[in-house]
């Protein structure tokens, strides 16, 4: 048995599910540009360089959704799916993913970005597990803007995939092979967790870390 961990963004998908998702509520009228904009950008940047919280990088993005019920957003997504992931989405992505499960991997997608995005680019992807930032509901069913419980960011990412893991009854140990896939420094803990790290057109520090580790490496994206 075989456990494969894919990233999203910059990973399998060339580009940023947050930062697009915002330049596409701005293109819809429903972010000011002028106001958000500039702190999308910043945010974004941030990300790169490492230095934004978990807390405040994952809400940053959830309260984008704030004030609606998931049947509100439906629509949205949907459009946002068809107008924006899937073109970013390369061929090599889906072949990496199909390639693991015609072997019989249990594949999951594995993301920072909330579960309200990403859940339809996962379904479109193939792949059936997804774990990724919650967000809350209140009692009128509308997304409050706020995240529920631990973000799935850095050390989050490890400690929900041993909860998942855990709610099916099973443990990375139970595994023969454990795979991760990522670009980011933000996942190191994920990849130091696995047996089988891979960086995939990774940033400048994980390309530096991937190289002193001997780990492998993966160009999905052309530069």
């Amino acid at each position: 048995m075989r456990l494969t961990l894919f990233d999203l963004d910059h990973t399998l998908l060339d580009g940023d599910s947050d930062v697009l998702w915002c330049a596409f509520l701005q293109q819809r009228g429903l972010l000011d540009p002028a106001e958000f904009g500039p702190r999308n950008a910043a945010m974004a940047a941030a990300y790169q360089a490492g230095t934004v919280s978990v807390h405040d990088f994952c809400a940053f993005y959830v309260g984008t959704l704030a004030g609606r019920t998931a049947a509100q957003w439906e629509t949205l997504r949907a459009e946002f799916l068809h107008e924006c992931i899937t073109p970013a989405l390369p061929a090599s992505a889906h072949a990496l993913v199909k390639s693991h499960q015609q072997t019989g991997d249990l594949v999951v997608l594995t993301t920072a970005t909330n579960r309200v995005i990403t859940e339809l680019t996962a379904a479109h992807l193939g792949i059936e597990h997804l774990i990724a930032t919650e967000c809350e509901v209140d009692a009128d069913g509308r997304y409050t803007g706020r995240i529920a419980g631990t973000p799935n960011m850095r050390a989050g990412k490890v400690e929900r995939l041993h909860a998942w893991l855990a709610a099916r009854g099973e443990r990375l140990a139970d595994f023969a092979i454990t795979t991760a896939y990522s670009d980011s420094m933000n996942d190191l803990p994920l990849l130091e967790a696995v047996a089988r790290p891979v960086v995939v057109n990774p940033d400048p520090r994980l390309a530096a870390e991937a190289r002193s580790r001997g780990w492998a490496r993966h160009d999905l994206h052309a530069r």
